[in-house]
């Protein structure tokens, strides 16, 4: 019984340190072009340029650069949840 109890423990260990490692892999790959792309796709008539440099300044990665990335795509009129999810997807690794 014991030994069933620690099985158990050891895999839902191990599935959740495998769902955190998966949870993370999406991040790993954003990129301003990504950031880019997903306004665009959703904002289709959103100023490229202003999206350019938007997604530019959210590439740092820090707190500021993503309110900033954000600002400009708010003054643009891109939606919030738009505006939102492009710049978390603009950081480089």
């Amino acid at each position: 019984m014991k030994l069933a109890r620690r099985v158990a423990a050891a895999g839902c260990t191990l599935a959740l340190a495998l769902g955190g490692v998966i949870a993370l892999a999406p991040a790993a790959s954003a990129t301003p072009h990504a950031c880019f792309s997903y306004v665009l796709d959703n904002k289709p008539d959103a100023d490229k340029l202003l999206v350019q440099d938007a997604c530019k300044v959210g590439a740092a990665g820090g707190e500021e650069d993503f309110r900033a990335c954000y600002r400009i795509l708010r003054d643009d009129f891109v939606p919030a949840v738009i505006a939102a999810n492009g710049c978390r997807q603009a950081p480089q690794e």
